[in-house]
């Protein structure tokens, strides 16, 4: 049934809504353009993750299941996990750089 995946979809959207509203309404207080680079690479992956969950379920949603298995289907949209995968690769990446020039203290150029 169509309902559970829209129904999904749209709870996944909305949480990364209500995510990109909280991180951007987050103060920051880099000075370097480093600084600033990593963090929104950071919210990036953050808020992708979720609208990437959505996409996932948009795409279950219009998949046609006719006579065939579900699988079968949606097995043409495998590459979508890379795209999890990268978001995924961003955050962490990024959160790790950040918490580590921040640990060293302000960087003198």
């Amino acid at each position: 049934m169509k309902v559970v995946e829209v129904a999904t979809m749209a709870l996944f959207t909305a949480l990364g809504i209500r995510s990109l509203l909280h991180w951007g309404r987050r103060p920051f207080d880099g000075v370097d353009l480093r600084d600033h680079v990593l963090f929104a690479l950071f919210v990036t992956g953050r808020v992708g993750l979720w609208f990437g969950l959505a996409g996932l379920f948009l795409l279950y949603a219009l998949t046609d299941t006719r006579g065939r298995a579900f699988i079968d289907d949606v097995r043409s949209y495998d590459w979508f996990v890379l795209v999890f995968v990268g978001l995924a690769a961003i955050q962490l990446l990024a959160g790790y750089f950040l918490a580590r020039r921040s640990e060293s203290g302000p960087q003198d150029p």
